[in-house]
């Protein structure tokens, strides 16, 4: 257990790390060319690991539509949050996403046939309400942005849903699919539209690097999952609020103000409260049945 959540945290900080590196790297690079190495990088990534461990059929899936569509959700994410984050502070638009768990608690009723508790939309609509104390009027954060952000985490919310309609399939082939849209959708936009000048060699390296740290990140998680359940590592994704206001304070010098904390601390009671109030339920429903 204690290894399996070293590797959860360990992919949380990657994807922070994506998540700041992508900020900086944005404003020199653009969005499209930023969701492009995002993307190949993962791609490439996952194709000697999933030839590895899932043989050479690891392309081979029973559900190819609910695969790409899920693919395709993926890159919609880092379009709607890089596309946002290059207006806003990192901390707080990285707490506008991780009101993903609530939209998950709120959409598994209709996405997957699981009974909503007035509990549960009472808590839900407490956690939105830490966003109100995020973006408030005369703020940086009163900006367009916020809504690309907030749209960021009911897409990440679905896309959450979906991949547990995936578990016939290996982790690895998953893996391998979750890149697949955002790498050929974008190579082939350049192919037509023409390939962005080349940056800098600096640019290219921390390309590379969104590249690596989307694999990497994506790749931890599924190692992680292996060796515990989700009920016992989820909780934990609540880690990455704090790489996130580190990053911001160390790359961009921007701390959240008071009230932001608060909405922050607001959304993250009310995630984790429903996060473990599912997990108790599934528990008690396989128990007894």
């Amino acid at each position: 257990m204690r290894f399996a959540l070293a590797l959860f945290i360990a992919g949380g900080f990657c994807l922070s790390s994506l998540d700041a590196l992508g900020k900086v790297v944005m404003s020199q690079t653009g969005l499209a060319l930023l969701i492009w190495a995002r993307y190949m990088g993962q791609v490439l990534f996952s194709l000697p690991l999933s030839f590895h461990y899932a043989g050479p059929r690891f392309w081979k899936t029973s559900k190819p539509k609910l695969q790409l569509l899920r693919s395709t959700l993926l890159v919609c994410t880092s379009l709607l949050f890089f596309g946002g984050v290059q207006f806003l502070p990192l901390a707080e638009a990285s707490a506008i996403a991780f009101t993903a768990p609530i939209w998950v608690a709120i959409l598994s009723g209709p996405m997957l046939g699981e009974r909503v508790a007035r509990s549960d939309w009472a808590v839900a609509a407490i956690g939105f309400s830490g966003i109100l104390l995020i973006v408030r009027p005369g703020t940086e954060i009163f900006h367009f942005g916020a809504l690309l952000i907030g749209g960021m985490a009911a897409v990440n919310a679905v896309y959450q849903l979906l991949t547990r309609k995936l578990t016939q399939d290996s982790p690895f082939t998953t893996f391998f699919y979750s890149g697949l849209v955002g790498a050929a959708g974008f190579t082939v936009w350049f192919l037509f539209a023409g390939f962005p000048e080349m940056p800098d060699v600096w640019t290219v390296i921390q390309l590379c690097g969104v590249g690596l740290l989307g694999g990497l990140g994506h790749l931890l998680f599924v190692l992680a999952f292996y060796r515990a359940s989700p009920a016992s590592l989820t909780p934990f994704v609540y880690m990455q609020m704090v790489w996130a206001i580190g990053f911001g304070w160390l790359l961009f010098r921007q701390l959240p103000d008071g009230w932001a904390l608060l909405g922050m601390a607001v959304i993250i009671a009310s995630g984790l409260w429903l996060i473990l109030h599912h997990h108790r339920q599934r528990a008690r429903r396989s128990g007894t049945g």
